[in-house]
């Protein structure tokens, strides 16, 4: 109910000049200059104005007005003290939406302040971060839970081959509070991803959260996509006869990690399962130690591969002579320190003169192999893919420990 002075009231009450009445309080709400015009005015607003004013009317649309002005009229009638005092008997208080903005800036930095864990600390620093913690949370004092719960969460890493369930249950009290798309997992991953090697591009996808997890020790999914391998000692319990493919999973390399004895041992890697059939089929427990990344690494492949490399094995990637092969390759010698096997520019066109049968076009996309700068410019010149089966007979015998001296490998 108003208190307005029913004076005050027909002068610029009313539902004929509640628009008008709106954009004046705007421009409080907003700390608009002393002076400002306001234009698109019906005939009633100017009548209102020019009444106000003392002023003739106008046939004009728009006026310039001036708050000193405007209050100083309303004082000289004794109608209100100010204009904003008119505009608040009318329809009530004014909110101050830049002191109101302020305030809430300053609540959504004062976050900051309270992440002692450096990787969240981190990710509120990028904008891109602190707005994703605002399009889950809204309000800051629902940030400040979500990022308690997430700091829990990450000061309880790296875990030891703990399920993702247990984690959430034992840390936030809900078991399903990390599955996909939760809130604080969002934040957990995206404060991971500060220090990980992920493009925007797989940061989401279900292998990369997998892959995310399995880096920290904690287990999704992991009996799914074991590591496929031959003749690489992994424990008489996890170990297939000499020369038969075996597989070790997320679970066990993450529970039971193998206490890997591999300190300057030469260890191949390959792209392809077909491939490690073909070693095993024509070498036996005669090949060399082989791990296969089996397309781009899982959470197993990149598990294994890094506990290899920690132990000291020497790495030696191959992969099929096309755009995702350059790009596996990149991410094994990049973050494993592997060293290329026979996949070089030189190799490459060695493959198209011996091999006789035309090859996959390799389509227009193009990845540079970070290795070797010649390679990708070879292969957009000829527009040719070589698959690894294509090229085995040159691997089998660097493979072959029974059958040859080993050869240098390709660097």
């Amino acid at each position: 109910m108003t208190t307005a002075d029913p004076r005050l009231t027909r002068l610029l009450g009313g539902e004929a000049l509640a628009g008008l009445r709106r954009r004046l309080r705007q421009r409080y709400e907003r700390a608009q200059p002393e002076t400002f015009r306001l234009g698109g005015l019906t005939e009633t607003e100017r009548n209102a104005l020019a009444g106000l004013l003392g002023r003739k009317p106008r046939l004009a649309n728009s006026m310039t007005l001036a708050v000193s002005e405007l209050d100083a009229a309303l004082r000289r009638a004794g109608l209100a003290a100010s204009l904003r005092e008119a505009l608040e008997l009318l329809d009530g208080p004014i909110a101050d939406r830049a002191t109101e903005r302020a305030a809430l800036q300053a609540q959504w930095a004062a976050l900051r302040g309270r992440c002692h864990d450096a990787r969240l600390a981190a990710l509120l620093d990028l904008p891109s971060g602190m707005a994703l913690v605002k399009r889950l949370a809204r309000q800051p004092a629902a940030a400040g839970q979500l990022l308690d719960a997430a700091q829990a969460v990450l000061q309880a890493l790296p875990a030891a081959g703990t399920p993702r369930s247990r984690l959430a249950a034992e840390v936030l009290g809900d078991a399903h509070g990390l599955d996909p798309g939760r809130p604080v997992a969002s934040i957990v991953l995206a404060a991971l991803r500060q220090t990980a090697d992920a493009t925007e591009s797989e940061a989401g996808t279900e292998d990369s959260v997998r892959d995310r997890w399995a880096e920290v020790g904690v287990m999704v999914n992991e009996l799914s996509r074991p590591a496929l391998f031959l003749n690489l000692p992994v424990g008489e319990a996890a170990s297939p006869p000499p020369g038969e493919p075996g597989y070790v999973s997320l679970r066990t390399l993450l529970r039971s990690p193998p206490a890997w004895q591999v300190a300057g041992c030469d260890i191949r890697v390959c792209e392809n399962p077909n491939f490690v059939a073909i070693v095993a089929d024509a070498l036996g427990a005669d090949a060399a130690p082989l791990v296969c990344t089996d397309g781009m690494p899982g959470a197993a492949q990149r598990t294994l591969l890094l506990q290899l490399a920690a132990a000291g094995a020497c790495l030696h990637y191959h992969g099929d002579f096309d755009w995702p092969g350059i790009a596996i390759g990149n991410w094994v010698m990049r973050t494993c320190g592997a060293r290329p096997w026979r996949f070089s520019e030189p190799d490459y066109l060695a493959a198209l003169r011996d091999i006789p049968v035309n090859g996959r076009a390799l389509g227009p996309e193009g990845v540079n192999a970070d290795w070797d700068e010649g390679l990708a410019p070879a292969m957009r010149a000829h527009n040719r893919a070589i698959d690894e089966e294509a090229v085995a007979a040159i691997l089998l015998r660097d493979l072959d420990c029974a059958g040859r001296q080993e050869q240098a490998p390709d660097y």
